[in-house]
């Protein structure tokens, strides 16, 4: 198993450890409010001419992140965890980042077109 992969695992592990839900739940919110700025902010330094709206819709387990007509990303509740879209109503299998425990890693990486997304 790789070292991102075990510290992902462990990461998860002392996530159910501390059991502290509604904590992560905010924080997990506001980065996924965090990426959709991150989104709009790397189309504009591109400079097109055109709008780029991005909404984020809360489903029963994840947040659906929407650019324009399609979906960009979606966003585990419970864990944090950031897919790419399979469909625009599921996710992939593999997981892509991570909200909670290293946001920044995502934010560095992300573009308005997901490329950052693919494996």
């Amino acid at each position: 198993m790789t070292q991102p992969r075990q510290d992902l695992i462990s990461a998860v592990k002392e996530h159910h450890v501390r059991k502290d839900f509604a904590y992560d739940a905010k924080v997990i919110e506001k980065n996924v409010n965090k990426l959709r700025d991150y989104l709009i902010n790397d189309y504009q330094r591109r400079d097109y001419k055109t709008d780029f709206n991005v909404t984020i819709s809360k489903g029963r387990k994840y947040y659906k992140v929407i650019t324009d007509n399609s979906v960009h990303c979606f966003v585990d509740k419970l864990l944090g965890h950031v897919y790419k879209p399979a469909s625009y109503n599921q996710p992939a299998k593999h997981v892509r980042f991570n909200l909670l425990t290293d946001p920044q890693d995502c934010f560095d990486k992300c573009d308005w077109a997901g490329g950052y997304l693919y494996l």
